[in-house]
């Protein structure tokens, strides 16, 4: 699997996500511009010593990325009011899960050119506008893996 996070802009979501891509091996993609340094304290503390332990890469653009990337890979664009579940998909182990900016989430033109691979994980009270970025990717990701049988210690 595969997590991108487009010009992420607060460290301790990066670095927990960072944690995240580590224990379930999963590539971490970060696109910028970023809204910290990669040297920042709060990133190195939020992903303690993991960084050592997974795969991750920078990239300049989201062009330069997507660019780098097979023609028919499979995007998830996970954002508000998509017409799709987060659940309700199939995924498969090379699939990217693509988040967005905390304060803006992912440019419009995207989701809406994409709508077939636009997800939404619900809110269920009005008042609250998102989730946490660490935490909607743990939420998207452990579907796909428990889709892929990841978590089959559990099962046998």
């Amino acid at each position: 699997m595969n997590i991108v996070l487009v010009e992420p802009e607060i460290a301790p979501n990066v670095g927990n996500i960072a944690r995240l891509c580590a224990a379930t091996q999963t590539a971490l993609h970060l696109i910028e511009p970023f809204g910290f340094q990669l040297d920042d304290s709060r990133l190195r503390r939020a992903g303690m010593d993991y960084w050592n332990h997974l795969s991750w890469f920078r990239w300049k653009s989201w062009r330069e990325f997507r660019e780098a990337q097979a023609r028919d890979a499979r995007m998830w664009f996970v954002e508000s009011k998509g017409p799709k579940h987060y659940a309700q998909v199939s995924y498969l182990a090379d699939d990217y899960l693509v988040f967005g900016r905390e304060s803006a989430g992912l440019p419009k033109p995207w989701v809406e050119e994409n709508r077939a691979f636009w997800l939404r994980i619900p809110m269920f009270n009005a008042a609250s506008r998102s989730l946490n970025l660490s935490n909607c990717a743990a939420l998207v990701l452990f579907e796909a893996l428990r889709q892929q049988d990841f978590c089959g210690e559990i099962n046998g």
